[in-house]
């Protein structure tokens, strides 16, 4: 630490990770402030530097820096800064104390704990100090690493197992233990405890389905397909029960069945290319990532997709941990899984790539099919991630319903900057004077529905959409 440094954190100013305090006197508001820093990600209070960031010092006796230290050593759990003297002119220094972000968070001083709000330190909610209490218990207690009370490797899917096992060899994540007896498996995926019972993370990854239906009903899996841009009449509706692999196999699934296609126009090829409204691989990042981070110990918690005419969103139980936000998750971020034991096996099978990356890759996966950013929502007791098409899409309710042929036509007139003659859509769609007859009905409705318009006449009309 130099005199230089301190004049251009000085110049810098204050922040979330930087306080100045005039002179030690002010030992007690800067010892908050260093509380707050640790339930954070650390920083630095520097006694002799005024607000405005002139460097002023002060004279530093023999129990200066005593005094300091004894004023922190009120902060809980036992915190020991680092405390530097620094000489800024004659028979003047400043005082800087610097601290990481705490391990053993949430910290209190006094018995009251503290956060920065940016440049401002100011008490902690009860709420937030409660849900930094348990974050921090997590590390060793948690729902996945807790006995499954009364399992067996009877009661778990083998053939998965040994899948997940053998997929790791190849993918070289795991070394071959040399046999496929599944305790043994089990044990190397750190699936059992040391007493050789089963792990809570052993039955979400394999069990049955009849058992996890009965003792976890949090296992579950609620898909629905809904008519229009609301929950007021579903398509589709139905629930699954399973251990993780079959609620991703199963929900896999139903993303191909259910996903809107976007159709369009290729130019100059004069054809026209289905494809699923959203990148199918992204989406499975969604779901997998739901199923490594959601909070498992809520009783009635689940994972649901939810497939609507605008959008499409994938939900689970719990919140965002560990200071995360929404839009931290698209930048890079230490990987810090709710389950870890989980999100490991997942892993080691190749679903997940790499830790920390799953919001990003969805990101990058969306912006190369020409789509906005997923958006992820942290509230209700649920995180939702929500993907939007990247353009047109057709309604299915304008007054009167619009058929699916009729949708089409629509997304066929959207590409189409130059119009479309009847004969080029019937091209488009299926030739023959049935079709014929069946576009030009169409076309009719969707110009009374004032979605279409048509200009020229005769052969020479061609149709826009409004």
């Amino acid at each position: 630490m130099t005199y230089e440094k301190i004049n251009e954190w000085a110049r810098a100013g204050e922040s979330e990770q930087m306080e100045f305090k005039a002179t030690t006197g002010q030992r007690r508001e800067a010892a908050q402030t260093v509380c707050a820093m640790l339930n954070r990600h650390g920083g630095h209070v520097i006694f002799g530097v005024e607000n405005g960031g002139r460097v002023v010092g002060q004279q530093i006796g023999q129990d200066t820096l005593r005094d300091i230290q004894h004023e922190l050593g009120k902060i809980d759990p036992p915190v020991y800064p680092s405390v530097s003297k620094i000489e800024v002119g004659p028979d003047r220094g400043v005082v800087v104390v610097s601290v990481p972000g705490g391990p053993n968070k949430p910290y209190s001083y006094r018995g009251i704990p503290y956060q920065r709000v940016g440049d401002t330190t100011v008490e902690m909610a009860g709420g937030e100090y409660q849900h930094i209490l348990v974050e921090r218990l997590h590390a060793q207690t948690r729902w996945e690493n807790q006995t499954a009370d009364g399992w067996s490797a009877a009661d778990l899917d083998h053939g998965q197992i040994v899948l997940t096992v053998e997929e790791a060899i190849r993918r070289g994540r795991m070394e071959d233990p040399g046999t496929r007896a599944p305790l043994e498996l089990l044990r190397g995926l750190n699936l059992l405890l040391h007493d050789g019972s089963l792990t809570r993370a052993a039955a979400v990854l394999f069990g049955i389905s009849a058992r996890l239906e009965v003792e976890y009903s949090q296992c579950l899996l609620r898909v629905a397909r809904f008519r229009g841009n609301t929950r007021t009449e579903f398509l589709d509706n139905r629930q699954f029960h399973g251990h993780a692999f079959e609620l991703l196999r199963l929900g896999s699934r139903f993303l191909r069945e259910s996903l809107p296609v976007a159709g369009r126009v290729l130019p100059g090829v004069f054809a026209r290319v289905d494809e699923p409204m959203y990148p199918v691989e992204s989406l499975r990042e969604a779901l997998a990532n739901a199923i490594c981070h959601r909070d498992y110990s809520i009783g009635g918690g689940s994972i649901a997709i939810g497939v609507y005419d605008d959008r499409l969103e994938i939900t689970s139980s719990g919140t965002l941990n560990f200071g995360l936000t929404p839009d931290a998750l698209f930048e890079p971020h230490e990987s810090l899984p709710w389950n870890p034991l989980i999100a490991g096996v997942f892993y080691r099978r190749g679903i997940i790539e790499r830790w920390g990356r799953g919001t990003i890759r969805m990101a990058e996966l969306a912006d190369k099919a020409g789509l906005p950013r997923p958006e992820i929502e942290d509230a209700g007791g649920g995180v939702t991630v929500r993907f939007r098409p990247g353009g047109y899409v057709p309604p299915r309710v304008v007054a009167r319903s619009v058929s699916e042929r009729q949708r089409a036509i629509l997304s066929l007139l959207n590409e189409a900057s130059d119009g479309l003659a009847l004969r080029e859509i019937v091209g488009l769609l299926g030739n023959g004077d049935e079709e014929r007859r069946r576009v030009r009905g169409d076309l009719a409705h969707l110009r009374a529905l004032g979605l279409a318009v048509t200009r020229g006449h005769g052969r020479g009309a061609r149709w826009w959409r409004r």
